[in-house]
C-alpha cells in the first residue's frame, strides 16, 4: 500500500519539509559523484552505534566530524535511489501539514530529535554494532507518528498492486499510517537477533516519539485528533 497524496492542504508554505528533501536529494547526488569512494563517506557520516558509543574508533583517515555528530549527518545520506524515493514521497505528504501545525522552527526541532531517537531504538539493543545506519526514514516516521495523532480522519490516496494491476482508492489515514506502523512493529520482530538490511526498530522508535512528541510541539490552537483542512 503506498501513500500518493493526501486531501489535507496545509495554511504555511512547507519551507523546512522541501528542505530536508532539497539536503537529502543534494547529499545522495554528492555520494553518487564520489563514485567508489561513496562507501568510505558512508562509514564517515553514518550513524555507527559502537563508535557513537566510544567502543571502536573511527581511523582519523575515514572521520569527517566528531562521532556524535553522525547520528544527525546519517539522516540525510541514503543507500540507493528507492530508499531515497520512499523517504521523500512519505516525507512530502505527510511533513507539510506537520510543520503546518507547528511552524517552521519547532518543526526542525522536532524531526531532528525525532531522528536520535529512531538511531537510539535501533543502536541501543547492539551498542557494539558496527553497522552504519543511514536514511531519513527515523525522522520521516517521527513525523508519520505526529500525523496519525493530528490527522487521523484526513482522507490518503494509496495505491495498492494486485499482481500486474494497480488499484487506487482513498482510506483514512488513521488506517494507512496505522497499516505502517504494524507492519514496522511486525517486522522488528521478525527481524530480532538477526542481521538485517533495514533498521526496522528505528522506524518503531522514530513513530512513537513522534506520537509522545506532538502534544509538546503543535501550536496551541491546533488540536489531536482534528478533522482535515478544506
Amino acid at each position: 500500500m503506498l501513500p500518493l497524496h493526501d486531501d489535507n492542504p496545509t495554511e504555511l508554505t512547507p519551507y523546512v519539509t522541501v528542505g530536508f528533501m532539497v539536503l537529502c536529494i543534494l547529499a545522495f547526488l554528492w555520494q553518487l559523484s564520489l563514485g567508489g569512494a561513496g562507501e568510505r563517506a558512508v562509514l564517515a557520516l553514518g550513524a555507527i552505534p559502537a563508535v557513537v558509543f566510544e567502543f571502536r574508533e573511527l581511523h582519523p583517515a575515514v572521520a569527517m566530524v566528531p562521532d556524535w555528530m553522525t547520528v544527525f549527518s546519517a539522516m540525510f545520506l541514503h543507500g540507493g535511489w528507492m530508499h531515497l524515493i520512499g523517504n521523500m514521497l512519505y516525507l512530502w505528504i505527510f511533513g507539510n501539514n506537520v510543520e503546518d501545525a507547528m511552524g517552521h522552527g519547532r518543526f526542525i526541532a522536532f524531526y531532528l530529535i525525532c531522528g536520535v531517537v529512531a538511531f537510539l531504538a535501533q543502536a541501543v539493543p547492539d551498542v557494539h554494532s558496527t553497522v552504519p545506519m543511514i536514511g531519513a526514514s527515523g525522522a520521516v516516521s517521527g513525523v508519520l507518528g505526529a500525523y496519525l495523532l493530528l490527522y487521523p480522519r484526513a482522507r490518503v490516496l494509496v495505491a495498492i498492486p494486485l499482481g500486474f494491476l494497480i488499484y487506487t482508492m482513498r482510506l483514512s489515514a488513521g488506517w494507512v499510517l496505522g497499516f505502517w506502523f504494524v507492519l514496522q512493529l511486525f517486522n522488528s520482530l521478525l527481524a530480532s537477533g538477526q542481521q538485517s538490511g533495514v533498521a526496522w526498530l528505528a522506524h518503531v522508535g522514530g513513530f512513537v516519539a513522534g506520537m509522545v512528541l506532538i502534544p509538546a510541539f503543535k501550536r496551541r490552537d491546533v488540536r489531536l485528533f482534528a478533522p482535515p483542512h478544506r
